[in-house]
C-alpha cells in the first residue's frame, strides 16, 4: 500500500516483457465490484479466500510480474506458491512517503485507512506486518526513482539466479 507496487511493477515488467498482474485488480474483475465492497458485503475472510485461490492460479505461470495486495504475501501458504519458481520482493517505504502517495492517488479507496490518524494507522500496519514482510528481500522505494528501483530489482534478481 503505497510503496511503489503498481508502478514499479509495471516499469519491472515492461523492461523484462512480462505480463503486468495486479491480483487486486483481477480480484475486482473477478467479483465485479471493488475491494471495499468485497469487504463490505462479504468480508475480510471471503477476500483472503479468494488471494489464496488466486495465487495457487498463478504458481505456476511465468513471465509475470505480479503486485499483490498487502496482506497476500503473509499467508504462507500464498508466499510459498508464489515463491516456489520466481523472485519474490517486498518493496518498502518510509510511513510519511506512504501517507504522500497514497494521498496522491485518488484512484483507490483505502477502507484501512478510513481513521483519523491516517499515518498512524500506516506505522501500525508495517509493525503488524514487519514479522511477515522479513521473510522477502526488502527494496527501499523512499527517495528513488521508478528506474532506479527497476533496476536495482533486475540486477538482485539477475545475482540470485546465478547464485542458484
Amino acid at each position: 500500500m503505497g510503496t511503489g507496487k503498481t508502478t514499479v511493477g509495471k516499469w519491472l515488467a515492461a523492461q523484462l516483457g512480462y505480463e503486468f498482474i495486479d491480483t487486486d485488480e483481477i480480484i475486482e474483475q473477478q467479483q465485479g465490484r471493488t475491494i471495499p465492497e468485497i469487504f463490505q458485503e462479504a468480508g475480510e475472510a471471503a477476500f483472503r479466500q479468494m488471494e489464496s485461490d488466486l495465487a495457487q492460479a498463478l504458481a505456476n505461470q511465468q513471465g509475470l510480474v505480479i503486485s499483490t495486495g498487502g496482506r497476500m504475501m503473509l499467508d504462507p501458504a500464498n508466499a510459498t506458491a508464489l515463491g516456489r519458481q520466481s523472485h519474490v520482493f517486498c518493496l518498502v517505504a518510509t510511513p510519511e512517503e506512504i501517507l504522500q502517495r497514497l494521498q496522491l492517488d485518488t484512484s483507490h479507496s483505502r477502507p484501512l485507512l478510513a481513521v483519523a490518524d491516517p499515518e498512524q494507522r500506516i506505522v501500525q500496519l508495517l509493525a503488524e506486518r514487519a514479522e511477515g514482510y522479513g521473510r522477502f528481500l526488502q527494496i527501499q522505494t523512499s527517495g528513488k526513482t521508478v528506474e532506479e528501483i527497476v533496476q536495482e530489482i533486475i540486477g538482485i534478481a539477475a545475482a540470485q539466479t546465478e547464485s542458484g
